[in-house]
């Protein structure tokens, strides 16, 4: 069984499109994944479960293109 949401949870989604477009702009590429990888271990801490993060890297990796 699945512990991680997967169905839109954001109350506000386009507020927060909004944010995290506005963290990268005027951003080089260099810092751009520097700030997308604090951000990734600060959630990560945050959620906590092992499982949930497993799977999250998971599916993340299935949607490559």
């Amino acid at each position: 069984m699945s512990k991680l949401i997967t169905e839109p949870n954001l109350a506000r989604p386009d507020d927060f499109y909004q944010v995290l477009t506005d963290l990268h702009r005027d951003l080089t590429d260099e810092q751009s994944a520097d700030v997308n990888a604090r951000l990734i271990l600060l959630l990560s801490n945050h959620i906590g479960d092992h499982d949930v993060l497993e799977e999250a890297m998971k599916i993340a990796k299935e949607h490559l293109v």
